[in-house]
C-alpha cells in the first residue's frame, strides 16, 4: 500500500475511531487532498469560477478515495471489502448521517446541485471491476468499462455546472471516454506492470500483435499500426464530443475545452514518440500545459469580445 494512503486509511478508514467532523473541517480536508494530488486537474481548474472550486475539490476527493481504495490497498478481496465500505458511507449521505469528512463535505454539494447517487455508485462499480477483470476481448468491453470509470465524472461536472441533460450527457460521455482511452494508451506499460491490459484482444490479433509480443513488451510495426488505430478512435471521440463546450455556461466553457484539449494533446504526444509507449510514457511538460492554458484563455477572451465566433 502507498504509504501516504495507508496513513489516510488508518486515520479515516472503516476501523478508525474519530469524532464528529465539522463541515468546515471536512471541506478543508477535501480541498487539501485535491490541491496536493491532482495534476492535469489543477491546470483545468485555473479558470473555474471560484464559487465552484470547493465543490470540484469535494468531487475530486470522493474520486481520489475510491481510486485509492481500489488501487492502493493490495487489490483482491481486501479492495472489494473497502469499496463496499465506501459505498455504504456514500449511501449514508442520502439516507442517514455521513461520518467520513469527504462524505460530510459531499452532502453539501449533493444538496446544492441535486446530484443523484448513480454517478457516484457507478465509479465504485468501475473500481470493483478492476479487481475482477484484467484483460478485455473487445473494444466494446473497454468502452463499457469507461461507462463506469470515466463517464460518471463528466456527468458530475455537468451537475456542478447546472446543465445536465440528455444532450450534454451524451457529448460529455464521448469526451470522457476519449480521456480514459488516452490515459490507457499513454499507460500501456504501467498498466501491464499491475497486470492490466486495456488494448482489446480482437484489435491486437487483427493487427498481428501476438500475446507473447505483448507480454514481452516488443515494439514492432504491428504494434505501431495497432496504436495508430487506437489513437485515431480516441481522437474521434473528442471530435464528436467537442460541441459540448458551447452548451455549458460561458464561465466554465474554457475549463471543459481544456479537459478535451488536454486529452487530444496526450494523443498527439503518443504520435510524436512514434507510438513507442513501451519505451517512453508520453506526458505534457509544464510549459506545454501553460501554452494550452494560454491558448484556451486567449480564445475565450476573444470570443467574449465578439472577435471569435462561438460556433
Amino acid at each position: 500500500m502507498h504509504n501516504g494512503f495507508a496513513v489516510e486509511l488508518e486515520r479515516w478508514g472503516p476501523d478508525a475511531r474519530f469524532g464528529a467532523v465539522s463541515r468546515g473541517r471536512a471541506q478543508a480536508y477535501c480541498s487539501r487532498l485535491a490541491q496536493t494530488h491532482y495534476e492535469n486537474f489543477s491546470v483545468a481548474t485555473f479558470l473555474l469560477p471560484r464559487r465552484l472550486l470547493p465543490h470540484f475539490h469535494t468531487i475530486y476527493a470522493y474520486c481520489r478515495w475510491a481510486d485509492d481504495l481500489g488501487d492502493e490497498t493490495g487489490g483482491g478481496q481486501r479492495a472489494l471489502d473497502l469499496l463496499a465500505w465506501w459505498r455504504g458511507e456514500l449511501l449514508r449521505v442520502y439516507d442517514g448521517v455521513p461520518r467520513h469528512p469527504v462524505m460530510i463535505a459531499l452532502r453539501r454539494t449533493i444538496e446544492r446541485f441535486r446530484i443523484p447517487p448513480t454517478p457516484f455508485l457507478e465509479l465504485i462499480q468501475a473500481f470493483e471491476q478492476d479487481q475482477r477483470v484484467k484483460r478485455y476481448d473487445t473494444f466494446d468491453q473497454v468502452v463499457g468499462y469507461c461507462r463506469w470509470s470515466a463517464n460518471p465524472v463528466g456527468r458530475l461536472v455537468l451537475y456542478l455546472c447546472e446543465c445536465h441533460n440528455e444532450t450534454t450527457a451524451t457529448l460529455s460521455d464521448s469526451i470522457c471516454t476519449g480521456l480514459q482511452l488516452a490515459n490507457f494508451w499513454q499507460d500501456v506499460a504501467r498498466d501491464l506492470d499491475i497486470g492490466r491490459v486495456y488494448l482489446p484482444a480482437e484489435d491486437r490479433h487483427r493487427f498481428g500483435y501476438a500475446d507473447v509480443d505483448l507480454d514481452a513488451r516488443t515494439f514492432t510495426p504491428a504494434f505501431v499500426e495497432l496504436m495508430r488505430f487506437e489513437v485515431e478512435r480516441a481522437r474521434q471521440l473528442f471530435v464528436d464530443g467537442m460541441p459540448l463546450v458551447r452548451l455549458v455556461p460561458e464561465d466554465v466553457q474554457a475549463d471543459i475545452e481544456l479537459f478535451a484539449l488536454g486529452g487530444l494533446s496526450i494523443l498527439a504526444k503518443i504520435e510524436e514518440i512514434g507510438y513507442n509507449v513501451w519505451q517512453t510514457r508520453p506526458v505534457l511538460r509544464k510549459w506545454e500545459k501553460l501554452a494550452l492554458l494560454g491558448r484556451v484563455f486567449g480564445r475565450n477572451w476573444l470570443r467574449q469580445l465578439g472577435i471569435v465566433h462561438s460556433s
